[in-house]
């Protein structure tokens, strides 16, 4: 049997964005809570009955959190233009240590505050 497992959590950034439309507030210094979601999937060990121990996940995510919290989004190394897709990209690109079985499935990154989202599809 192959399972979903997933975790969420949340972090608060700034960015600036160059768009053709709702331009002007785009390029001044504006803020979000950004909230995401990581979808891993695999196989449960008959050893341990888990596909992965979600504490392993829970401290990849701490450290991947602390490089998007509160910080100015234009500023973080490898992230590019901070668009909901390239923080998904971003985001998977920083989970690679899963243990075991599991891989990574899914990343969605959404803002309440303007009903946005974005998922990115993996394997």
């Amino acid at each position: 049997m192959r399972f979903e497992l997933s975790q969420k959590f949340f972090f608060d950034a700034a960015h600036t964005l160059h768009r053709e439309i709702e331009a002007e507030p785009s390029r001044r210094v504006h803020g979000h809570t950004y909230q995401v979601e990581v979808g891993i999937v695999g196989y449960r060990s008959e050893e341990t009955g888990m596909v992965l121990d979600l504490g392993f996940l829970r401290r990849d995510i701490a450290v991947l959190r602390d490089e998007l919290d509160h910080r100015l989004l234009d500023e973080v190394k490898e992230l590019g233009t901070p668009t909901l897709e390239n923080i998904c990209v971003y985001i998977s690109k920083r989970l690679p240590g899963l243990h075991g079985a599991a891989s990574l499935h899914y990343v969605k990154v959404w803002r309440d505050s303007v009903g946005d989202s974005c998922t990115l599809r993996l394997g």
